[in-house]
């Protein structure tokens, strides 16, 4: 595994993140056996949120935590305040109500990295800012980060952050793959997928925390162009574009001994800026897979060629 100095924590983290989607208290034996590969291969992050399988993915890996006694070398990434039906929740109330059931759900007392898991740019962030930085000096979150935040409403976090001598956003969990979306992947997403909010990333040096880095397995070899039945596949990634792109992977990964989605994978790790992409490994076997992907290097030329671009 590939480890990365992430100063915000003063550690290393391991460049790929363990998603945790698929974890369950109903299927402890699936949680266990991939977060115990996980810890195997040199993993120390593993991704989770409040709003996971109504919360059962945090009660999962918590018991996890508790059963293998580690829970100094796992660094939790989790996230709240996300928007429900009935109204938007980026508030500073509903912020410390979901933080706090996060914490009893995983059986801690503090969250490594605590990302909000939407945006509402109705709502100044001067209170959002205060809220977590409440937190931060309490002791229960250690750094702090938007999912789905613009580049723009970051950079007002962080001016508001830096006027009034508090913390601010360290980390931005966007949707960043290979695969470019044709529309948002849910409401309220935001990639980081154009070349404005890439040279935003790459001059701020913000660490970048790629959600759907494999774009929900659309590079999995599973979907034929004529055959693809996947609703969200369809919507979301089924382009002329992405189709090239999915045949310039399939190639690249023939003459380099990879599959198409391992170089998917490589191309999201292959930015000028710290980027630490997610995985959504359902087995063991993906979980090795994704790993592999670490091993391949990407000359600047092939980077841009999968990407339909000149280097």
């Amino acid at each position: 595994m590939k480890l990365v100095p992430f100063p915000p924590l003063s550690r290393e983290l391991s460049q790929l993140v363990l998603g945790s989607m698929v974890f369950h208290v109903d299927t402890l034996d699936l949680t266990y056996a991939l977060l115990d590969t996980w810890r195997d291969v040199g993993g120390n992050v593993v991704d989770t949120a409040h709003i996971y399988a109504g919360g059962n993915s945090e009660r999962a890996l918590g018991r996890w935590l508790r059963d293998r006694g580690c829970r100094d070398e796992i660094v939790i990434l989790t996230k709240g305040a996300h928007h429900n039906a009935d109204r938007k929740r980026v508030t500073p109330e509903d912020i410390t109500c979901d933080l706090r059931d996060s914490l009893a759900r995983l059986g801690t007392d503090y969250v490594d990295l605590y990302v909000l898991h939407r945006d509402d740019p109705d709502v100044p962030v001067g209170p959002i800012v205060e809220c977590l930085n409440e937190h931060h000096r309490a002791g229960r979150i250690r750094a702090f980060g938007g999912s789905n935040w613009s580049p723009e409403r970051l950079d007002a976090a962080n001016a508001y952050a830096g006027a009034h001598g508090l913390i601010g956003f360290t980390l931005s969990s966007p949707h960043l793959s290979l695969a470019y979306p044709k529309e948002p992947v849910w409401a309220g997403c935001l990639p980081a997928r154009d070349r404005e909010a890439l040279a935003w990333y790459e001059a701020r040096r913000m660490p970048l925390f790629a959600w759907s880095s494999q774009a929900r397995g659309f590079f999995s070899g599973l979907h034929a162009r004529d055959t693809l039945s996947d609703e969200l596949l369809l919507r979301v990634y089924a382009s002329d574009e992405n189709w090239e792109r999915l045949r310039r992977a399939e190639e690249l990964g023939r003459q380099k001994g990879y599959t198409a989605i391992q170089v998917a994978l490589a191309w999201v790790l292959h930015h000028p800026f710290p980027v630490f992409p997610l995985i959504g490994p359902r087995t063991v076997e993906e979980l090795h897979s994704c790993v592999a992907a670490l091993t391949l290097v990407l000359t600047p030329e092939e980077h841009a060629w999968l990407d339909l671009r000149e280097a």
